[in-house]
């Protein structure tokens, strides 16, 4: 009878307690999500070379890189290809990528 008693009074005291309207938690978590940092990089080319060559590599050296002037960058984020844009000019002599292709992404089957 106790026991009966102990568990009418968590059910009343369950129910009594303000439940999160529906939506309102997920959205929180999201909000929180929203501020993490992720290292984005703008990548021009890339090339390979022997450990030789880049030993040699000194001030005033030109790596030749496999795009072409012109050719879309990539936009990586967390080293992953999300994606491809233009570089253009922004005030002040700074840098910018205008995005002109978002790179469709894949759910891996496991």
């Amino acid at each position: 009878m106790a026991d009966e008693a102990e568990t009418k009074q968590e059910e009343i005291g369950a129910e009594a307690a303000p439940k999160p309207a529906p939506g309102k938690a997920d959205s929180q978590g999201i909000d929180a999500m929203l501020n993490v940092g992720l290292n984005v990089q703008i990548v021009l080319g890339q090339t390979r070379m022997p450990i030789a060559q880049l030993l040699k590599l000194s001030r005033g050296s030109i790596i030749e890189l496999d795009k072409s002037i012109g050719q879309p960058v990539e936009v990586m984020i967390n080293e992953r290809l999300v994606a491809r844009g233009d570089l253009v000019r922004l005030p002040d002599d700074r840098l910018g990528v205008s995005l002109i292709e978002i790179v469709k992404d894949y759910v891996s089957e496991e």
